[in-house]
């Protein structure tokens, strides 16, 4: 299925090889796994993981993504075999990047989509608030991201575009503290976004989070024909996955929500994270395990997708969304419109 055919593998000092057309998973050489890799689309690992150079091979011959993520989930490689995407489809993305106005009215879309999930993350955190005065606040954060979504319409350039969508995350992320719940706040306490490393538990496990959706948005990408390089927000960049972020912008919010379910139910706890000189902070193998489990569950949850007016996976949003990438892509006539819960 497209929702369980990721291996995530986040134990330390994993190896793995290949085994007949078998992917086998060996811990401290003890064989704890064995997967078939027709099952597979992708293998994402965390850390130190040892890959022998056939089970390489073999998923590249398979057409099997490999991923490789440090302990905080930063991207470092990805090995794929040939690329089937439609060359007709990627000469007109590449068209596309030259059209100034195809590419503001793109990322004011991917940035309408973001503010619009994060706007639904405050006002559901304003009606469950034990606080009245917390309500207040997260109300009127709710009601700038209302205006930061007035001014998108009138922006005429990039810059401006992107000066909009830093402030309402800043505005955002100042109120996400709030809807940790009261007793947990010393612990998870944030101070705004920081990652590279994350300062705090809270941004550590969206750091992890946002790994796990970029990954995705980006396989998304490439089975739609489209080359996840060639964005039209972030700015183009060696070796940064542009458009896999623009992408990505619309569901960093149920990544939020993800984490303050984890930390509210109390699955998640200060001994779950790991304290670095430095100030950079990780959470614990075991840890690393209970969130992926977290995320994999949570893309079964059937989501009504307002455009095709029907129940959707959470994990199948992302293919859905890419392929109304490319159709806005090759059709002047449907512009592209970003996944908003309702």
């Amino acid at each position: 299925m497209q929702l369980l055919n990721t291996l995530y593998v986040t134990t330390a000092d994993t190896y793995l090889r290949l085994d007949n057309d078998t992917l086998r998973v060996d811990v401290e050489q003890e064989t704890r796994l064995r997967v078939p890799l027709h099952h597979l689309s992708a293998v994402v690992c965390f850390g130190h993981t040892g890959l022998s150079a056939p089970l390489m091979h073999r998923l590249a011959e398979g057409c099997i993504a490999l991923v490789l993520l440090d302990d905080n989930g930063r991207f470092k490689a990805r090995l794929e075999g040939a690329v089937s995407g439609n060359v007709l489809l990627r000469q007109a993305q590449f068209g596309r990047l030259a059209d100034p106005a195809f590419t503001l009215d793109m990322a004011r879309a991917c940035v309408a989509g973001k503010i619009k999930n994060t706007r639904q993350v405050l006002q559901r955190g304003a009606r469950e608030a034990k606080a009245e005065e917390e309500a207040k606040v997260l109300t009127r954060l709710a009601d700038d991201l209302a205006a930061s979504l007035r001014a998108l319409t009138e922006t005429t350039s990039l810059d401006v575009l992107r000066g909009i969508e830093g402030e309402a995350a800043r505005q955002y992320f100042s109120g996400l503290n709030l809807l940790v719940r009261s007793e947990s706040r010393a612990v998870f306490q944030m101070d705004g976004r920081t990652r590279r490393p994350p300062r705090d538990r809270f941004n550590a496990m969206l750091s992890f989070l946002y790994s796990m959706w970029m990954n995705d948005c980006r396989s998304a990408l490439e089975a739609a024909g489209l080359d996840p390089q060639a964005g039209f927000l972030h700015a183009l960049r060696p070796g940064r996955a542009a458009l896999a972020l623009d992408l990505m912008e619309e569901f960093r919010p149920w990544a939020d929500r993800l984490a303050l379910t984890l930390i509210n139910r109390g699955q998640l706890t200060a001994d779950d994270f790991v304290l670095r000189e430095g100030g950079g902070v990780l959470l614990e193998p075991d840890a690393r395990k209970a969130v992926v489990v977290a995320y994999q569950e949570r893309k079964r949850d059937e989501i009504n997708h307002p455009l095709l007016a029907q129940s959707v996976p959470l994990g199948l949003v992302p293919l859905v969304q890419a392929r109304l990438m490319a159709r806005a892509v090759r059709d002047d006539g449907a512009p592209y419109v970003p996944f908003v819960a309702k």
